[in-house]
């Protein structure tokens, strides 16, 4: 039986609506306003690649470990509350941020402005699914939900590329405390309160062991170089501490009564099939960004604002394909539209390789690569979204998109370590080839992290060639990764049955493979 919304509750969901999305707007500035000015920062706070990687990274990380701690207590406590708290705590972790005065401060705001941003994400979701209960008004809440998403993630370059011109780096943090004072004010008028009667206690020790995989891991491929190699001692002794922990994580969500991880639901195939789909994305489009400035300035010598600009065209058509995206998904179902954007990805990471590796290659040349790529990215992120809350009970809203972000951010962050590494190791390659014998390892590996890192001489053409290599290797790794996510996820959600038209929510879930308890939580 359909519910009947009065004009006082559209207007409440539609100020609702402007509040979520403006934490959405928020959190996507954070993650693609920050890569334009780390050659800034290299500069003015004297920071090392690694330096670079852990400003980015602390950001990631601290998502992972919130997220799955955030569904739990918003569906316990209040998904509202738990929101409310979540914009406060942003804004004054970006007000950290704002006043930090050298890399370790930084670092640590960064942190934990992560754990703040990653529970204020989760919560837009849940938000969401629970606000709009409607079909139709819950997909238009979701397009104009990614649309919003896509100005951030699609703006922010060209906004810190602005900012760094125009003021200094300190802003790209100090204007998201304006942004959350009016969506806190927003949120606390028009979002109503929801919550889960059935949740249960906080699962800390599934919060604690995958937090210490993740982290782990992530140094392990950050650190190994330093540590010795990773073959070392140390290296491997940290590997077997996140494997150790990770199987420990599996062991206690299985033994758990209400596991924050529900390995349950990935026998839902479209489930199962989107998740692939938020692995593919984090796996190569969202860290490359952190790298793209770097090649932009040190390869092709733009400055911060060029640099915005080029990297606006890498991300602008995620906000122009996201409406195409739900029409897609509505009409060829979820198998079509994620495998399709995640291969458009890939193609535009090879044909990015392509471009850069031209004579006399300039952003013109990688342009069609990053348009494509972008189309890649718009094409695949609210279908993923859409796809995982939507084939799960609407009481486990929170835990669903939970782990959706969760994948996201553990993809991200595994990845922005191994880019790095590819990177450092691309460039020595080519500084071996480029010098010989002429100086050791260890001076190979200090020169590749400060060129890597984007410090380098204008007329230094063969610190230029070498960063150009490692960026080649990147694009190779993305490219062909990805691509490979494409395919697992098809095979991933099954085949469709012929006789399932997928022209509703319903039967396109039903037909991706995904266990429907009931018509209304698989509306889109």
């Amino acid at each position: 039986m359909a519910v009947t919304t009065t004009s006082a509750d559209a207007r409440r969901n539609s100020i609702a609506l402007v509040a979520v999305c403006l934490a959405s707007l928020m959190f996507g500035l954070e993650i693609s306003s920050v890569p334009v000015i780390l050659p800034t920062l290299e500069k003015v706070l004297h920071a090392d690649f690694k330096d670079l990687q852990w400003i980015m990274n602390a950001y990631t990380i601290a998502c992972t470990t919130v997220l799955m701690a955030t569904g739990t207590l918003a569906d316990r406590f209040g998904r509202k509350r738990v929101f409310l708290l979540c914009i406060a705590a942003f804004a004054l972790t970006s007000l950290w941020c704002g006043v930090a005065q050298n890399v370790g401060v930084l670092v640590v705001g960064r942190f934990l402005q992560g754990m703040a941003g990653g529970a204020m994400f989760i919560c837009t979701v849940a938000v969401l699914s629970h606000q709009f209960r409607e079909g139709a008004e819950r997909s238009r809440a979701f397009v104009a939900w990614g649309v919003i998403s896509g100005i951030g993630l699609g703006f922010g370059p060209l906004i810190g590329g602005v900012i760094v011109a125009a003021s200094n780096w300190q802003w790209v943090f100090l204007i998201q405390v304006p942004l959350a004072v009016v969506a806190l004010l927003l949120a606390v008028a028009h979002v109503r309160e929801s919550r889960d009667p059935n949740a249960e206690k906080l699962d800390l020790a599934g919060i604690l062991t995958l937090s210490v995989a993740v982290f782990a891991l992530t140094y392990a491929i950050t650190q190994g170089p330093d540590l010795g190699g990773f073959t070392a001692p140390a290296t491997l002794a940290i590997l077997a501490v996140s494997l150790a922990a990770f199987v420990a994580f599996v062991r206690v969500e299985r033994r758990h009564a209400h596991p924050m991880f529900d390995f349950s639901v990935f026998k839902i195939r479209a489930f199962s099939g989107a998740i692939v789909g938020c692995v593919g994305m984090n796996f190569s489009y969202w860290p490359l960004m952190i790298y793209l400035p770097i090649y932009f300035q040190g390869v092709l010598g733009y400055d911060s604002t060029t640099s915005g600009l080029f990297l606006l065209a890498y991300t602008l058509p995620f906000l122009v394909m996201t409406p195409l995206a739900e029409r897609l998904l509505q009409r060829r179902g979820a198998r079509f539209a994620v495998p399709f954007g995640l291969a458009a990805i890939g193609a535009g990471f090879l044909l990015m390789l392509w471009g850069s590796s031209v004579e006399q290659a300039n952003g013109w040349t990688i342009l069609p690569g990053t348009l494509l790529a972008g189309v890649g990215i718009g094409l695949t992120n609210t279908p993923v979204t859409n796809t995982t809350t939507a084939s799960v009970s609407s009481d486990r809203a929170g835990m669903a998109s939970g782990i959706d972000v969760s994948a996201r951010l553990i993809a991200l962050a595994i990845n922005i370590a191994v880019m790095g590494l590819l990177l450092q190791n691309g460039v020595a390659a080519q500084l071996v080839h480029a010098l010989g014998g002429a100086i050791d390892g260890t001076q190979v590996r200090t020169m590749a992290e400060s060129i890597a890192a984007g410090n380098l001489a204008a007329s230094d053409a063969a610190a230029r060639s070498a960063l150009a290599q490692g960026f080649a290797w990147v694009l190779t790794y993305g490219g062909l990764g990805v691509l490979a996510l494409a395919a697992l996820s098809y095979f991933v959600f099954g085949a469709t049955p012929r006789s399932a038209p997928a022209t509703t929510a319903v039967a396109r879930l039903a037909a991706d493979g995904a266990e429907c308890p009931n018509a209304a939580s698989c509306n889109p």
